[in-house]
């Protein structure tokens, strides 16, 4: 992503790979701990090989747009209809939240 480039018009897909599932209403993402510190702290800690992460209300809406097709303004669109005054300030949370699931090798990002 280039910094001139409008943070909206970008999509976001989830990455080959990336395993989850929806329960209760809820997104669970399977993170591997992968890495030499992440296996010693398996190896002397007991540390789990993978870990379960679970999205919010919020957060569990915006992982089921993300499909490859939908803008990130087009994301926010069905959330600002779905959650209204709770998703506010929806574009500066929504982006943030989109960059760290970038940060986290979750999602990636294509130009519309």
């Amino acid at each position: 992503m280039k910094k001139q480039d409008n943070f909206l018009e970008y999509i976001p897909k989830i990455k080959e790979g990336i395993s989850w599932r929806l329960e209760k209403d809820h997104v669970i993402i399977a993170m591997e701990n992968k890495g030499l510190a992440n296996r010693i702290a398996q190896l002397c800690f007991g540390r789990p090989k993978v870990s379960h992460i679970t999205l919010e209300e919020l957060g569990s809406f915006i992982w089921q747009q993300i499909d490859g097709e939908k803008s990130i303004l087009q994301i926010g669109e069905l959330v600002q209809e779905a959650f209204g005054e709770k998703a506010e300030p929806l574009y500066e949370r929504l982006a943030q939240y989109m960059k760290i699931l970038y940060g986290k090798g979750f999602i990636t990002f294509r130009k519309v």
